[in-house]
């Protein structure tokens, strides 16, 4: 399948072949991770450690079940999330005195224990994440990594003195997100969500949303400031220098397995998958050309190169299976290995070794003594361009219009007064969703689109996936 003419199939197709999940787990939804999709995801998640563990976050792991009255104490929160909850009512043949539910994400879990946790503004700022497994019940079409039932889920929560510190908060939130985007070779917009679309509890919700080849969003993850709405149902409370009681400010931050279906749909081509080298379970694949009479020259020497770039730091596989070279370009191209080096007689004898990259299919000779230092600035190359590919055709495909009609199906940029009234017009009338307005003050000038009022306000909509 071609992934021009049929995306969707395409993607299904890519997931199976490359053996990154299994979906015939009987329950739909909730697939298994095989060996080589979980070290894929685990790779994204090794980033995501280090940028929370290196901006003073501390990792915890809550319980999965929460009790119905915890849950039960936010009501926007309830109320956004109660059509989506797994309830458990029976411990063997007995029904519970209270309902529990798997999490569908962790507020009400953690912070009956932030209350505990937090009494003096010395307990502040409370920064945690955790990498956990939640559920939702998705009742739209499941599909890998994008709509499941059973989701690998990234989530911090972190607690403040006052606003301004979360606000703080957010900003390093974005940061991070800038970083995490450079590893997954990503382009993003950072989106402001309507007042109707925020997440169920929150004072305002940032989504971070990426546009997929067909022409659909896809939300990668979102940013969340709560202010006081979820600290005084749950009386997290700190006393502060002067003595007085006063209610933390919160934030979230909260991404998923989704950034691995994003890296399969946006860098995959008809020939597998593309990964970026930062997140590539293998970086470097090397593959020896074998000749007869040179059979164990190449071999030892091949073993040597490998040695070499495993020493290096490199993740490093030399193929030395029984197959004509072409079966193992074939493999390792579906697979996604950003680098693949190959090495014959002739390429010894000149003391040199081929580089071909995936990610553009070039060929290049270089020398054999350099071969660390020309494999780092590669991987360095190859991971720049695939983010400059994909932003130059996001950008490609973002459009400004002044009018709905007969919209194409990419990403929409209009103009917008910022009223509810005109914004659920503009959905309406669009048939499309309303990403949010960008947070980066983008400049615009313009009128509402609909009531055709000044404003420097520009909304961005698409199809959401």
């Amino acid at each position: 399948m071609k992934k021009a003419e049929d995306f969707s199939e395409w993607y299904n197709e890519i997931v199976e072949k490359a053996n990154l999940t299994d979906k015939r787990y009987p329950i739909k939804g909730m697939n298994v991770w095989t060996p080589y999709g979980w070290k894929i995801m685990q790779a994204i998640d090794a980033h995501i450690r280090h940028e929370f563990d290196s901006t003073n976050h501390n990792e915890v792991c809550f319980p999965l079940l929460i009790p119905e009255d915890q849950f039960a104490k936010e009501k926007e929160h309830i109320k956004g999330f109660d059509a989506e909850v797994f309830w458990v009512t029976h411990a063997g043949l007995n029904p519970l005195d209270v309902k529990l539910l798997l999490r569908p994400t962790s507020e009400t879990a953690m912070y009956p224990m932030f209350a505990i946790w937090v009494r003096s503004h010395a307990d502040l700022p409370l920064k945690t994440y955790q990498i956990v497994n939640t559920f939702r019940y998705e009742t739209k079409q499941t599909r890998a990594f994008i709509r499941v039932r059973e989701i690998h889920f990234f989530e911090s929560h972190t607690c403040h003195a006052d606003l301004e510190d979360a606000e703080r908060q957010v900003k390093e939130d974005y940061a991070i997100m800038a970083r995490l985007s450079k590893k997954l070779c990503i382009p993003y917009k950072l989106l402001k969500r309507t007042e109707w679309d925020k997440f169920p509890g929150a004072f305002y919700t940032v989504g971070i949303d990426t546009l997929l080849p067909s022409g659909r969003s896809l939300q990668l993850g979102s940013i969340h400031q709560y202010k006081e709405n979820f600290s005084k149902p749950y009386e997290i409370k700190y006393e502060d220098e002067k003595g007085e009681h006063k209610y933390v400010h919160q934030t979230t931050y909260g991404m998923s397995e989704r950034l691995v279906g994003a890296v399969v749909a946006l860098h995959g081509d008809d020939k597998g998958l593309v990964l970026p080298p930062d997140i590539a379970t293998m970086q470097i694949v090397i593959i020896p050309i074998l000749a007869k009479g040179a059979v164990d020259q190449v071999t030892e020497e091949a073993r040597q190169l490998q040695k070499d770039l495993k020493d290096a730091g490199f993740r490093t596989h030399l193929d030395e299976r029984d197959l004509r070279p072409g079966a193992k370009y074939y493999d390792w191209e579906l697979k996604g290995v950003p680098l693949r080096l190959e090495l014959g007689l002739r390429d010894m004898e000149k003391e040199q070794v081929t580089f071909v990259r995936r990610d553009t299919g070039e060929k290049s000779l270089h020398p054999r003594t350099h071969v660390v230092d020309e494999v780092r600035k590669m991987l360095s190359t190859i991971a720049g361009d695939m983010l400059d590919m994909i932003q130059k055709e996001m950008d490609a495909n973002t459009v400004t219009v002044d009018t709905l009609d007969n919209l194409p199906g990419k990403l929409i940029k209009t103009g917008w007064c910022g009223g509810e009234d005109c914004g659920r017009e503009i959905e309406a009338r669009s048939n499309k969703n309303i990403l949010g307005t960008p947070i980066d003050g983008e400049k615009f000038e313009g009128v509402c689109v609909i009531c055709g009022k000044p404003t420097d306000k520009p909304v961005y909509l698409a199809d959401a996936m």
